[in-house]
């Protein structure tokens, strides 16, 4: 009778049983475009928008995020080219998107006059296709020509098309290619480098490149030279060029998992290995190599910690010298956050206790490197990108969770910064404060958090708090500006909650390593530690907490909801990884075994299978309620992760909602109207639950 039941709502097929059923009897799930489960997804949409759609206040709630989203006064952030700087926006006039320029005079103007390259919303129509901006590649030197990737729907399989900058116009038999997650790059001005789709036995099990070629303007695709060829074990394979005033450089590079590689320099046309180690990143700054180390490395006769830049003038690295000069060494609590090369210096941003710190590095001429302080604001986060290649010149972006980021223009050794744009101000912050807080996970480690909060809040565990997490990847967690959050959730009197958990950056590579693989169980114990030490503290109690992740954190969250479900009281899971037993056989995720590790092998999977949500789902259990959000067109995360545990919870009978926008891809919404549907229905259903 229940198989008959389950049939009847399109849970299982009316032909399978239970005891029939196969091992997970909703694979059908996993058939992306398949009538049966885009079926089930309008099904559960129906049902959750009803009940969300439905709720006093939603409506107006997504009218502020839209308008939020929509609004003309947010910061246009630029990237120079030749002689304009180029952004992409959207707005209510322009749902799908420009893509325009404007002169840097023109740009410190209050409200500048744009010329227009690419109209997407025209484009669109005038082809029938449902185009989603993903970038361009402008040429260097002269900036003439650009490589413009569309997607369809907002997945990362792109079309590129070559594009004239000067007729804005696309080129006729210029560089094109048809729908592939494609890697291409300029080479110079009539050759490119591409990794595509070649036909069979091209790609990786990521689904990406396997080969990088050459292909010179006129010739057709298949005459491409080879450049590097990888297994189809890898993640992908890719090449490209690195062009400064003076100096231009060539890089291949096989990326064997996803934090380690084969790295190359081209010279002259054949490939030179570069003597880094596997886990190692490099660059190039003028005459230097800059090497960052993701773990110690013995060279020279000296040994560099993990997490250390280094560098050192190309001629002499590929000559065997390894007297590295050492531009950044953590230090306890200390980490390299970025780095951005000018035309003569180097910017070095750190985190101090996941707070920003800059630095001027400098390369003199006994090879010694001078290091200045790059004054910036002391509070929420910094981070300084060049300009240009050309300059000393650099954009500092400064924001918090309460102040609206602000945007200034700055010459290293030069004048003052100017300010150049700030955001404007979307709720209200008056009465609000930001503190950083620390808990104690299970083996001792303190873990730190940030807590946007009423002033002076009463500890009586009654204040809706909403935690958010993330936990991989060595992906830091960091202060920003947030009008929806602060719209939707903190005007409202609600708690956010910011974790600094294992497996991120925050505190260097070393924090990423201490919580991948088999010591994954760390990162969530961190994150449970926060939900307790919330508790303790009696800023909320598991009524009012709710959780929030996407991504690698949606897999965070699944866990929660398995491992610790009395801790919450709602649980918004987007665009997860959850079925940890196939997530490795779907879409991009073979290339993620360097942070989970690979379920086929029976030693890894007993430590995956301990945590995998999709499997330790339980009948019996009481779980808090879930919302689940995803998006059909998402090509990264397999929107079947979130609608197999959906219907296996609606199978045991547990309470829970599922949403899924069409397009979007991993980003789950390709326009604004979509993003503030997405994040409306999040906050009203914590408005729901929470209370």
């Amino acid at each position: 009778m229940k198989a008959a039941v389950l049939a009847a709502v399109g849970l299982l097929s009316p032909l399978t049983t239970l005891a029939q059923a196969p091992e997970d009897p909703y694979l059908w799930l996993e058939d992306v475009n398949g009538e049966r489960a885009l079926s089930w997804v309008r099904e559960q949409d129906r049902r959750s928008q009803g009940e969300l759609e439905a709720r006093p206040g939603y409506a107006a709630l997504r009218a502020r995020l839209l308008s939020i989203y929509d609004s003309t006064e947010r910061i246009p952030y630029v990237g120079k080219a030749g002689p304009y700087y180029y952004n992409f926006w959207q707005d209510a006039a322009h749902v799908r998107g420009v893509w325009r320029r404007t002169s840097p005079g023109e740009y410190r103007k209050k409200d500048p006059v744009w010329e227009t390259v690419i109209d997407l919303d025209r484009l669109g129509a005038d082809e029938k296709e449902p185009w989603v901006w993903e970038g361009a590649e402008i040429r260097y030197p002269d900036y003439t020509r650009a490589l413009v990737s569309l997607s369809r729907g907002g997945g990362d399989a792109v079309v590129v098309r070559e594009f004239d900058l000067v007729a804005k116009s696309f080129v006729k038999d210029g560089f094109t290619l048809p729908e592939a997650k494609s890697r291409i790059s300029w080479r110079g001005r009539d050759s490119v480098y591409v990794g595509t789709d070649f036909g069979p036995g091209s790609l990786t099990d990521s689904g990406y490149p396997r080969i990088v070629k050459r292909w010179e303007r006129g010739t057709p695709l298949s005459a491409a030279a080879p450049v590097l060829e990888g297994a189809k074990a890898d993640v992908s394979v890719l090449a490209f060029a690195s062009d400064e005033p003076d100096f231009h450089r060539e890089f291949a590079q096989r990326a064997l998992t996803f934090f380690t590689a084969e790295h190359y320099l081209v010279v002259d046309g054949r490939l030179v290995r570069l003597d880094i180690p596997a886990d190692a990143g490099v660059g190039t700054f003028r005459e230097y190599a800059l090497v960052t180390l993701r773990g110690a490395w013995k060279a020279g006769g000296r040994e560099y910690a993990a997490g250390s830049l280094l560098a050192l003038p190309w001629d002499a690295f590929l000559a065997g010298r390894r007297d590295f000069a050492v531009l950044f060494a953590p230090r306890p609590r200390v980490a390299l956050d970025s780095v951005s090369t000018l035309r003569n210096v180097i910017i070095v941003n750190e985190l101090d206790n996941v707070r920003n710190r800059l630095y001027v590095l400098s390369p003199g001429r006994d090879g010694a490197w001078s290091r200045t302080p790059l004054p910036a604001p002391e509070f929420g986060s910094v981070s300084a990108t060049a300009v240009e290649a050309e300059s000393d010149d650099y954009f500092l972006d400064v924001t918090d969770f309460l102040t609206p980021s602000t945007l200034y223009l700055g010459r290293v050794g030069g004048p003052a910064r100017t300010l150049l744009k700030q955001s404007p101000v979307f709720f209200s912050a008056e009465g609000l404060e930001v503190s950083q807080h620390e808990s104690v996970s299970r083996d001792g480690t303190r873990i730190p958090y940030f807590q946007v909060s009423r002033k002076g809040p009463v500890l009586d565990g009654s204040h809706p708090t909403v935690l958010d997490g993330y936990g991989g990847f060595e992906v830091s967690m960091t202060p920003y500006y947030s009008g929806g959050i602060g719209a939707a959730w903190l005007e409202e009197g609600g708690v956010y909650i910011l974790a600094n958990i294992r497996g991120g950056g925050e505190f260097g590579p070393d924090w990423h390593a201490a919580g991948i693989k088999e010591n994954r169980q760390r990162v969530y114990d961190d994150f449970i530690s926060v939900a307790e030490d919330l508790e303790a503290r009696k800023v909320t109690s598991p009524r009012h907490l709710g959780i929030v992740g996407g991504s690698n954190g949606g897999l965070l969250m699944g866990v929660m909801l398995t491992q610790r479900p009395e801790l919450f009281g709602a649980i918004v899971c987007q665009v997860p990884l959850l079925d940890m037993k196939r997530y490795s056989h779907l879409l991009a995720g073979a290339s993620w075994m360097g942070e989970y590790g690979n379920p086929d092998v029976p030693g890894e999977w007993a430590y995956i299978s301990k945590y995998s949500p999709y499997q330790n789902v339980r009948a019996d259990a009481v779980y808090p309620r879930v919302l689940f959000e995803t998006s059909t067109a998402d090509d990264r995360v397999h929107p079947g992760h979130a609608r197999k545990m959906a219907a296996r919870m609606l199978e045991q009978h547990h309470d829970i909602l599922f949403y899924e926008n069409t397009e979007g891809g991993h980003a789950a919404g390709a326009n604004n109207a979509q993003r503030a549907t997405f994040w409306a229905m999040a906050f009203t259903f914590f408005r729901q639950q929470l209370r």
